[in-house]
């Protein structure tokens, strides 16, 4: 209440506050506003009555920075205050600011938007506010009222010829949390410049205006499209299908998400219509009620475990399971051949090797694999992929950061009509040209494709990858990642990568520091000699190459969330595998061993 204290008062408080160090100069200096400004007059009862109850770490939380344009887009946990969080303030201004930046870049001079959300808590309405804005800026706005998959709006961009996107997600967050994805009009997620240009809007938005709903329903500067964007949409993905057998049962999970909305028709138009979806996790519920942790990730092996019991009890063949925005897949299938095997769930590196390895096949035995065609991956997804591609003549585009952005961006640089395939570790994939964004829907049908081909030969999904581990060497691939929160935690990961870049270890698991590459101040370092310059993208990220060749890992603060990741690499050529068993335990030895080392990193 406006009575606990004024505005001069609350400030004096928080100066109070950050003189005992219990509040940053940071989190002060972005709360002043909130207290002053005509702009966020409506959220300056909430933020007092928080001075007045002295909420110092909530407040530190959710004022410590302003949530940048990371890798995804903007995502955080759900307050009502606070420059760091999600709420109608800085939705608002996210919506306002992409308006602002567009109409002083558009250069078609007919303004549109489409917008999306999934079903996440909040979503709906987030989603509804941005197409007020939208429309009030003058742009017409093509809303897909449901709730419908990230790639589906990535896909509607370009089918309503939009000028730019919104997607209301926050992917495979916490229930906590939602975010605002901004794309383009090639239907990607945005880059540089227009990142740091539509942050920059963002910033200097003092007024959101909004116009009435349905009078823009009305008048037409809101359209409802679902229905025709979802024809066309599935239509695009099952173009890119495959042939080979259908002869296939399939488990699927939507993770109480979107991915009903587009795994399901388009497995369909695909052929495979043997497709039961998971009882458990098939309604839309942004508390994620029924998954290990509430945390919808594919990711996350132990989000199969319900599934697979129910998968055997029903005779499945395999279990596919999409993010809450269906923009990932994650699969699990049987070891053997066997009525009574054990299942596993693959990687996302595996997978992304496994739809390699099919797609150029397939696409070679049909004869429309050319010299020209390309692959396109990340700096932290597996080599692999690169050396399936080089034995079919195949180029691969790696020497990229992180996010499924800077794939899009290459299919536009180099040319959509020889894109193959794209992939990234978080078991993002993609095919055809249709959108700009990984598509979960697109890449459960080539695992439904992979699965009926080697059902048909008698083989399973993992005898298959062990034969492509055979053939082009074995590569084990990891993840930690070490969540740090708050103020405190952007501090800590900041120090951490100053660490790595001004005194990295010398050995991790055993093995010599060959040489650190680091993509923030573009260098290569060999210990002992001078910094050579980095062919590579500039970003936050530090690679760490070991002696043992193909052994390296990459260190990088998540764009998306409060948290450092550690990607680990290993590999042994085939020409060296006499026993592959050994292999794999010797890789996962040394794959633990880097994991105590880099967890011991960060917390020095």
């Amino acid at each position: 209440p406006e009575y606990l204290m004024t505005p001069s008062e609350a400030i004096s408080a928080l100066e109070a506050a950050q003189a005992a160090g219990q509040l940053t100069s940071a989190s002060v200096e972005n709360i002043r506003p909130w207290l002053t400004e005509p702009r966020y007059a409506d959220y300056q009862p909430t933020v007092i009555q928080h001075v007045a109850e002295e909420k110092w770490s909530e407040l530190d939380n959710a004022f410590c920075a302003v949530i940048p344009f990371g890798t995804g887009g903007r995502r955080g946990m759900m307050y009502p205050i606070g420059c760091n969080m999600i709420n109608n303030r800085t939705m608002g201004e996210s919506a306002q600011g992409l308006a602002n930046y567009v109409k002083q870049h558009c250069d078609s001079g007919e303004l549109r938007c489409a917008i999306a959300c999934d079903t996440r808590h909040r979503s709906q309405e987030f989603s509804r506010l941005s197409a007020e804005i939208m429309a009030a800026a003058g742009f017409q706005v093509f809303l897909l009222e449901g709730v419908r998959s990230t790639p589906e709006l990535s896909f509607a961009v370009r089918h309503q010829k939009c000028s730019c996107g919104i997607m209301i997600t926050a992917s495979h967050n916490p229930p906590s949390d939602n975010g605002f994805k901004a794309y383009w009009s090639t239907g990607g997620q945005v880059v540089p410049p227009h990142d740091a240009g539509i942050i920059a809007c963002v910033n200097e938005v003092a007024e959101i205006e909004r116009a009435s709903y349905d009078e823009a329903v009305a008048d037409g500067r809101i359209v409802a499209c679902q229905e025709e964007v979802d024809a066309a949409f599935v239509q695009a993905v099952a173009a890119c299908t495959l042939e080979g057998p259908r002869d296939l049962k399939v488990l699927y999970s939507p993770l109480h998400g979107v991915g009903a909305t587009a795994v399901c028709p388009v497995l369909a138009a695909a052929g495979f219509n043997d497709v039961t979806i998971y009882p458990e996790h098939e309604a839309p519920d942004g508390d994620f009620p029924n998954v290990p942790g509430h945390v919808s990730n594919p990711e996350n092996p132990q989000v199969f475990t319900a599934p697979i019991e129910y998968a055997k009890q029903i005779g499945a063949d395999l279990v596919l399971a999409s993010d809450p925005d269906c923009d990932r897949i994650g699969i699990a299938a049987p070891l053997t051949t066997t009525a009574d095997s054990e299942w596993a769930t693959l990687t996302g590196n595996q997978i992304a090797a496994l739809l390699t390895e099919y797609v150029l096949e397939r696409r070679q035995a049909a004869g429309t694999l050319s010299g020209d065609d390309y692959l396109v991956k990340t700096l932290v997804t597996t080599d692999m992929m690169a050396r399936i591609g080089e034995s079919y003549g195949v180029a691969t585009h790696g020497n990229l950061l992180v996010g499924f952005k800077w794939i899009g961006q290459v299919m536009d640089q180099v040319g959509p009509e020889h894109f193959v395939f794209g992939g990234e570790e978080s078991h993002g994939y993609l095919l055809g040209h249709y959108a700009r964004d990984k598509d979960g829907a697109a890449a459960a049908m080539l695992l439904a494709g992979v699965a009926a081909k080697l059902k048909a030969e008698g083989q399973t999904i993992h005898e298959k990858l062990d034969a492509l581990y055979w053939q082009y060497g074995y590569h084990a691939e990891d993840l930690v990642s070490v969540v740090m929160p708050g103020a405190a935690g952007m501090d800590k990961m900041r120090q951490l990568m100053a660490a790595l870049r001004e005194n990295p270890p010398e050995t991790l698991a055993g093995l010599k520091v060959a040489a650190v590459r680091d993509y923030l101040q573009q260098t290569r370092t060999v210990p002992g000699q001078a910094s050579e310059p980095l062919d590579g993208p500039k970003g936050d990220m530090v690679l760490l190459d070991l002696e043992a060749p193909g052994t390296y890992v990459a260190v990088r603060p998540s764009g998306t969330e409060p948290k450092v990741k550690f990607y680990m690499f290993t590999y042994e050529p085939a020409e060296n595998i006499h026993d592959l068993d050994a292999i794999k335990q010797q890789q996962a030895e040394r794959l633990q061993q880097l994991k105590t080392d880099l967890a011991a990193l960060a917390e020095a």
